[in-house]
């Protein structure tokens, strides 16, 4: 039996809590708008990205085994992802969402790698397109809702008119 190498332990642990950390923020606000993946959801992706690389890194010696491992938590987590995407005629609705969950992973991924500074910004970046993005989406709508109305309520312009 191997003993249990202590300092690493924390040192894992320590990254594992950052990752958990860092995917709270998008937790938070797909829990508060009723999304249906919350707080349970997104700090799992992160935490079980960030454990499965730093468990990759330890077991498998080169890059080449460990980009395996990161191809397959990509593609393994783009399917928990396209869960979330509901199609309902012509609405389709999770995509943010899906998005979301796929971004989360690669906070995980890019806190076994010790890039903090990657997890930080796509921690902040999501955050920040979920937090202020539908209010802007709102606004789009609604411009260009005005815009098409203003278009038909014009006459109809005749061939000898220019511009």
């Amino acid at each position: 039996m191997t003993e249990l190498e202590w300092t690493q332990m924390l040192n894992h642990f320590v990254d594992l809590g950052i990752a958990f950390l860092l995917a709270v923020p998008v937790a938070v606000n797909r829990e508060l708008r009723s999304k249906g993946v919350g707080l349970r959801t997104f700090p799992l992706v992160s935490v079980a990205s960030c454990g499965y690389m730093l468990l990759a890194m330890q077991v498998y010696s080169g890059s080449d085994a460990e980009a395996r491992v990161m191809y397959g938590l990509i593609t393994g987590i783009g399917f928990i992802g396209g869960g979330a995407i509901l199609k309902n005629g012509g609405n389709v609705s999770g995509t943010a969402t899906a998005a979301s969950i796929w971004n989360t992973g690669a906070i995980g991924v890019s806190v076994a790698y010790s890039y903090y500074e990657i997890a930080i910004t796509l921690s902040l970046i999501n955050f920040l397109v979920l937090q202020f993005g539908g209010v802007i989406k709102q606004e789009t709508k609604a411009v260009s809702q005005k815009h098409s109305d203003d278009e038909a309520g014009k006459p109809a312009r005749s061939l000898n008119e220019s511009d």
